[in-house]
């Protein structure tokens, strides 16, 4: 005897929040409110290797927004992070079998000082069957994901209730919005990609293919040129910064390495400043 079952939109959107923490979708790089705000000079993100033992204490005695911490999701296998130095680099390692995890670092910077990102990474191979425009193939070798604070009166009622659901699993909201930076299998550079269950997260393709695998890959991007771009509205404030390579939804293997992530104010105005990848062999 088949029997239905009908859930209301409470239900439905609590069964739906916790696939996606479990996907590590809507819980991704939560970060506190009425941190200070940083001045509008380069900052090079403190690294977690350098950021073991008495570095780690004195950063937290201080209470300093600096320290990067390891988040993990309830029921996924989390990756594996290493420093080490790689092509006289310093790298943060990562090795992903059907894993996901990040590394993320609270940080403030108010609409107004939001200037470049600069970031590199350098990966071993794509991942088979990956996805990023399919829920359940939406794998990427690596990520650089910006959380960011927003008028949140604009969220849909459903966002409002995911974000509400989130804080009551977490104790933290989920961003007003998130950007990912990724690299794609076989979208084409600049694809903005939305999350499936919420358009507050969405991905930029700043990679793609096969051509920049096994070297390191260097990026400069402007933050508010691309926000503008993938929302069609102005940034609110930068909340975190994290590093992302997630193989759970294929089940497959990568190894990929990331370098140090560099805050910068901008050098010319914002409508001037170019946006092309740059590739370092």
């Amino acid at each position: 005897m088949w029997v239905s079952q009908t859930f209301s939109p409470l239900q439905q959107a609590g069964r739906a929040l916790s696939r996606l923490a479990l996907a590590a979708g809507l819980l991704l790089l939560t970060a506190c409110a009425g941190l200070p705000t940083e001045k509008a000079e380069p900052v090079v993100l403190a690294t977690p290797w350098e950021q073991a033992g008495q570095a780690r204490a004195d950063a937290a005695a201080k209470a300093l927004p600096s320290v990067w911490t390891h988040q993990v999701f309830p029921g996924k296998k989390s990756n594996k992070y290493q420093f080490v130095r790689l092509d006289g680099r310093p790298a943060m390692a990562v090795q992903s079998e059907a894993a996901t995890s990040v590394l993320r670092q609270v940080v403030h910077r108010s609409p107004a000082d939001l200037g470049q990102v600069k970031f590199s990474w350098k990966v071993a191979q794509l991942i088979p069957n990956a996805d990023l425009d399919q829920r359940e193939k939406s794998d990427s070798p690596v990520r650089l994901v910006l959380a960011f604070d927003g008028d949140r009166s604009r969220l849909s009622g459903r966002d409002a209730l995911l974000s509400e659901l989130a804080r009551s699993l977490t104790g933290e909201e989920m961003p007003y919005a998130t950007l990912m930076y990724v690299w794609s299998n076989d979208l084409p550079v600049g694809t903005v990609v939305s999350n499936k269950r919420t358009s507050r997260i969405r991905k930029l393709v700043v990679e793609s293919g096969p051509q920049g695998l096994n070297r390191w890959r260097d990026h400069q991007r402007d933050i508010r040129a691309d926000y503008e771009k993938v929302f069609g509205e102005a940034p609110g404030a930068l909340l975190a910064v994290g590093i992302m390579t997630d193989t759970d939804n294929t089940g497959g293997k990568v190894q990929a390495w990331y370098g140090p992530v560099t805050l910068e104010p901008l050098s010319q105005p914002a409508q001037a400043t170019p946006l092309a990848t740059e590739a370092r062999r």
